[in-house]
């Protein structure tokens, strides 16, 4: 189960709608069995509002510069929506592990989101529109895919996104050293502004 919840966590912080009307169509579809309280999923209501945000969001992803702003927002929405369903899933636990599922669904999320607003970030200057759609069409394929093999297979699925988590953090961390030292380099006194005209 948790490492299941792994898996969806990580998707949420890509796309929380199309997490959850994966989810509930897995479920409706008998290839899923949800765990704790997250059997409301499988709902027609919830299923179909999360579709209908589904394609709000995949035209919102795809607009250059717009899809920037679009997925700085969606971190008040995709991290505790991965913090959430983790807490859900777990209701069968002790509410102390409950917390903690709670924290490391939130965590797995905001890696998640993190690494997409980064990408969006790298290939917004480009003024083309193809890499925009392609970044977005990446995720939101991943997004189905990770769900769907959790369900099959929850370790290896859990496995994956670990690795993927230990990725994103050791490049982002690459990414910060460049720029502190690009700033120190940028911000360094130059040799000729110190030395003075003669009198």
């Amino acid at each position: 189960m948790l490492a299941f919840l792994i898996a969806v966590s990580f998707a949420a912080g890509l796309n929380v709608s199309l997490t959850i009307a994966t989810l509930g169509l897995l479920a409706r579809a008998g290839v899923l069995a949800l765990p704790g309280e997250l059997d409301l999923l499988a709902s027609w209501w919830v299923i179909g509002g999360a579709g209908a945000l589904v394609l709000l969001e995949f035209v919102a992803d795809k607009i250059p510069a717009f899809d920037l702003a679009w997925n700085v927002l969606q971190t008040f929405i995709r991290v505790p929506a991965g913090a959430l369903l983790a807490y859900a899933g777990t209701a069968s636990l002790d509410p102390t592990w409950q917390l903690l599922a709670a924290a490391a669904g939130g965590s797995v999320a905001l890696g998640a989101h993190s690494a997409k607003v980064a990408l969006h970030s790298a290939v917004t200057p480009s003024p083309e529109p193809v890499s925009n759609f392609l970044v977005s069409l990446t995720g939101e394929a991943f997004a189905i895919f990770i769900i769907w093999f959790a369900a099959e297979h929850p370790y290896i699925a859990a496995g994956i996104v670990i690795a993927l988590l230990i990725v994103i953090v050791l490049v982002i961390r690459w990414l910060v050293r460049a720029m502190v030292r690009l700033f120190r380099r940028f911000n360094a006194p130059r040799e000729s502004d110190s030395v003075q005209a003669p009198v």
